[in-house]
């Protein structure tokens, strides 16, 4: 019987239907046999009456796709038990597609066995006369019955690999994935060089764990034992990227397991680990420095068909998933640098733990940059460890959902749970994720179940909370036993030339042990090279300052080019009236605002081949409506970004609107600038109290790394700070907390006042060639302060000032200065005014760290060494600038008394009531002009 006699059946109808719809819509948008079927059914030469109801598909025009669908029982037309047997049949081919991976034989240790009726043929009135049946069925060559297609069903989806796809809405991805796994029943056939490769790289694995075990008795290493096979899964990736034309892989990964793969994928000496255990160089670490399972490495990887692959793992710290955006920015960064569109030549691979990937909630802010414009990377390699244990904490506790994975389902892509123990079935399974990637450009998850042979470490006891685990694990053979024993089984592998790897490895291992402890070996550390190289860290001191300023000529045409939209685009009303007022700006006829000041000096920088990257959420039009760096046209036409469109020599500037995160977005933009020092990367949180929520990337990046990893930043984070009666969240980036980071001149730490300030302040950290990053407690009402303005020979002539002093107070008359920084500076100078006073002088810290003491002990000078330095802030004494001050000054400042003015101490930073803020503020102002010392 010919398949030109085969009836359509309801699954298959609505199959037609969907294709029919979209070939309405878009005829280009479906295949071109689908087009070709479709004119000739719209011509007659199709039977069928509107598409409903069963009809036969004419050989010349059935498209060969239609039959990925499902199996289809033979039958001839018209037969009512065959069209009903068939709709059967689907239903059980869907349901292992579907289903089949709750019962494969993914977990090494094991897992409860169900029932699910729906994959058990008797559900659908099967029986053993059925299974010889004859059916046709796509993707499974060699099927000719029911039996034999249940089998192979079985063997697709239910071995060593259990697949979830059928959650994915676009039909073409599902049905490319169905073909994958069910043309090759889901395994690769592997020559035998192969085969000892994978074998090669599993001794690696073990060798390298049991000479650290033996020489180097209870030390903590976070052994990749029981989960030997990602040495094999990471070279495979590895091998296929650099084969598919990737130059860059970026590998992020917590601590388990992370000395394995630094001597056995990165490529870093085994003697320069075997160093950092025996610990003989304590006064190279003093006060510095992490752990050995933290650290980074970078290095070259060359594949068996001769391309290069520049390999990056990440520093991490002990906090788990927090370096997954860090990781996902440098991917971005590096393709971004050499023009990667596509988002083919670098891939980020990031390892997780089960319990971690789950249980912390930046990998859902990370997984959600993943189609995004402004953080798209092309699709990332997931590759959970997964142990089924959250240190002494079982999956029973630690998770609601069936899988750990199962927070990757948010996303349109597969996920692939593959037995550890397997790694012919871990072959397959990268090589299908590989090739899904880079036909998709989609993340991919897979979820490989392993187990941890040891304790959280190695001087942890399992067994205290995990016996019957610990039981089975115990009597298990390693990975690399498991794979030699069928390797030897099939005779393709002799004992003899395993073994030989063995020996091999031990010895490689023990001359390496014997260097690292040679009294004169010293371990090479390489930094600041490739685009690091003009760049530098330490002290702020050390490094000269730069010009900032601009020809006034060219701080004038910038600005008028910013003001201009093409013809055609049609601005909101208000908008226009903006440009214009910034067209005045620019002739010197109206002073510049927060944002003009800003536009120029992010325009300068552009023009001058920085590169310029600017996200946060509503950081296109701006939280407060100021930037309107985005425009909108009214009629729907599009949008037009003005600093895109200076010159036709300028750097890239890219400004994007970011997703309701701050953990995640702060993380990629922090790995962006780790790739890209220079460019000016730039982080603006929508209100600066919502930095908290990033709180780990800022305390373990940013303000360590330096001194953890020798890494530098030059990331950019405006913080939107001031009291303006609008509550406790809207009022305080937390400047007290940055403060209490700062150290070893790790940061910088600025609260300007005008826009001229903060038009040097990115200027110069950018030209500069110092990489820190900058935290800048930037304006809310200062966006529009009648005084909070600059003229356009401030922005051409001046520069960033650390401290501006009074000039309009005789210092030799002076009976008190008011030292402060940011928007209360403008009340203070109003209460003055209103006072009529003349004797008290407002001296203005600009930058609060590195504290410049020189340039403001060269302001006070001049004043009488009698006359007390009053501090006056807007925070609670306990906030704010203040503890910090005063543990730096003391009680005297330059040996004149020095006090604080300030709200009470509070556990919240600001009230709620906006009567209450201003009889507050009013509080302030009078005490800084009144009270004496406390």
């Amino acid at each position: 019987m010919s398949q030109a006699d085969v009836t359509m059946n309801s699954s298959s109808l609505a199959f037609v239907e969907e294709m029919y719809a979209a070939y309405l819509d878009d005829p280009a948008s479906v295949p071109e046999e689908w087009r070709t079927y479709f004119a000739g059914a719209a011509n007659g030469q199709a039977a069928g009456n509107g598409f409903a109801g069963h009809f036969r598909l004419q050989p010349q025009f059935r498209p060969s796709s239609l039959f990925n669908a499902g199996a289809r029982v033979l039958a001839t037309p018209g037969q009512d038990d065959a069209a009903a047997l068939q709709h059967r049949v689907d239903k059980l081919v869907r349901n292992y597609r579907v289903r089949g991976h709750r019962i494969a034989k993914i977990n090494p240790l094991g897992r409860e066995t169900i029932a699910l009726p729906e994959l058990d043929p008797a559900y659908y009135g099967f029986t053993d006369a059925d299974m010889q049946r004859p059916v046709l069925a796509d993707n499974m060559p060699a099927v000719h019955t029911l039996g034999e297609l249940i089998e192979a069903l079985k063997v697709t989806y239910t071995r060593s690999i259990g697949a979830q796809f059928m959650h994915i809405d676009n039909l073409q991805v599902r049905t490319w994935l169905q073909a994958r796994m069910e043309q090759s029943r889901n395994r690769l056939d592997l020559s035998r060089d192969t085969q000892l490769r994978i074998l090669t790289k599993l001794t690696d694995a073990e060798i390298f764990e049991e000479f650290i075990q033996k020489k180097f008795v209870g030390a903590k290493r976070f052994s990749l034992e029981g989960s030997e096979s990602l040495i094999p899964l990471l070279d495979m990736a590895i091998e296929k990227a650099g084969n598919q034309g990737t130059s860059e892989v970026i590998l992020a990964m917590a601590h388990r397991g992370r000395l394995n793969v630094l001597a056995n994928i990165m490529g870093k000496s085994p003697r320069v680990i075997f160093r950092e255990f025996e610990d003989l160089d304590p006064e190279m670490n003093r006060g510095r420095g992490d752990v050995k399972y933290h650290l980074g490495y970078s290095g070259d990887w060359l594949t068996s068909e001769g391309a290069k692959v520049h390999l990056s793992l990440c520093f991490n710290p002990s906090h788990l998933e927090f370096v997954n955006p860090v990781a996902l920015g440098r991917t971005r960064a590096k393709q971004d640098r050499i023009g990667d569109e596509e988002r083919e030549k670098a891939l980020a691979i990031l390892i997780h733990g089960d319990a971690s990937f789950i249980g912390e909630g930046v990998v859902q802010e990370s997984l959600n940059l993943s189609e995004l414009p402004g953080y798209r990377i092309g699709g990332a390699l997931h590759v959970i460890v997964n142990n089924q244990l959250g240190f002494t904490t079982g999956p029973e506790q630690g998770r609601s959902t069936t899988y750990a994975s199962d927070i990757a389902k948010m996303l349109q892509s597969p996920i692939f749970h593959v037995n550890g123990e397997d790694p012919e079935a871990v072959a397959q399974t990268i090589e299908l994720a590989m090739d899904f990637r880079r036909e998709f450009r989609r993340d991919v998850v897979i979820d490989m179940y392993a187990y941890r042979r040891h304790g959280h470490n190695e001087g942890d006891e399992p067994a205290f909370t995990q016996p019957d685990m610990y039981r089975k694990i115990r009597e298990r053979p390693t990975v690399r036993d498991g794979y030699l024993k069928r390797l030897l089984a099939t005779g393709e592998i002799g004992s003899g030339e395993a073994d030989r790897i063995v020996e091999q490895r031990r010895e490689q291992l023990e001359q390496e042990l014997s260097e690292a402890r040679r009294e004169d070996y010293r371990p090479h550390y390489s930094a600041g090279e490739g685009v690091w190289e003009p760049y530098r860290g330490g002290k702020d001191e050390d490094v000269p300052e730069v010009e900032t300023g601009l020809p006034r000529a060219q701080v004038k045409s910038i600005l008028e080019r910013l003001s201009q939209v093409p013809d055609g685009f049609e601005a909101n009303s208000k908008i226009v009236r903006l440009l214009g007022q910034r067209v005045e700006m620019a002739r010197g006829e109206r002073p510049f605002d927060w944002a003009a000041a800003e536009a120029v000096a992010l325009g300068s920088l552009a023009e001058a081949g920085f590169r310029v990257r600017l996200t946060g959420q509503d950081s296109e039009r701006g939280t407060f409506s100021h930037r309107h760096a985005v425009l909108h046209d009214v009629n729907g036409n599009g949008t037009y970004v003005p600093l895109q469109h200076l010159s036709e020599t300028q750097a890239p500037v890219k400004i994007y609107n970011s997703p309701l995160s701050e953990t995640g977005v702060l993380g990629f933009e922090y790995g962006y600038s780790l790739d890209w020092p220079d460019a000016l990367v730039v982080w603006e949180a929508q209100y600066g109290d919502f930095n908290n929520a990033a709180q780990v990337i800022i305390d373990q990046f940013i303000a360590s790394a330096e001194d953890k990893w020798g890494r530098l930043s030059g990331l950019v984070m405006l913080l939107p700070h001031g009291f303006e009666g609008s509550g406790p969240e809207h009022s305080s980036a937390r400047l007290e907390r940055f403060l209490q980071l700062c150290a070893e001149d790790n940061m910088q730490v600025v609260y300007p006042t005008t826009p001229a300030q903060h038009f040097h302040l990115l200027r110069r950290q950018a030209l500069r060639p110092y990489r820190k990053p900058l935290v800048v407690m930037s304006p809310k009402s200062l966006l529009r302060h009648q005084r909070s303005v600059s003229t356009l020979e401030e922005l051409a002539d001046g520069a960033f000032r650390h401290v501006i002093p009074d000039d309009s107070v005789d210092q030799a008359s002076a009976r008190r200065v008011l030292l402060c920084s940011g928007k209360i500076y403008f009340e203070l100078l109003a209460e003055r005014e209103e006072r009529g006073l003349e004797d008290v002088a407002i001296v203005r810290l600009e930058q609060i760290y590195p504290t410049p003491d020189g340039r403001l002990q060269e302001v006070l000078a001049g004043y009488r060494d009698d006359v007390p330095v009053v501090w006056v802030q807007e925070e609670p004494e306990n906030m704010g600038a203040w503890r910090f001050l005063r543990i730096h000054w003391g009680h005297t400042l330059y040996g004149r008394p020095f006090w604080g003015v300030y709200r009470p101490p509070s556990a919240s930073p600001a009230t709620g009531s906006a009567s209450s803020h201003r009889i507050e503020q009013a509080e302030i102002i009078r005490a800084a002009f009144e009270t004496m010392a406390r």
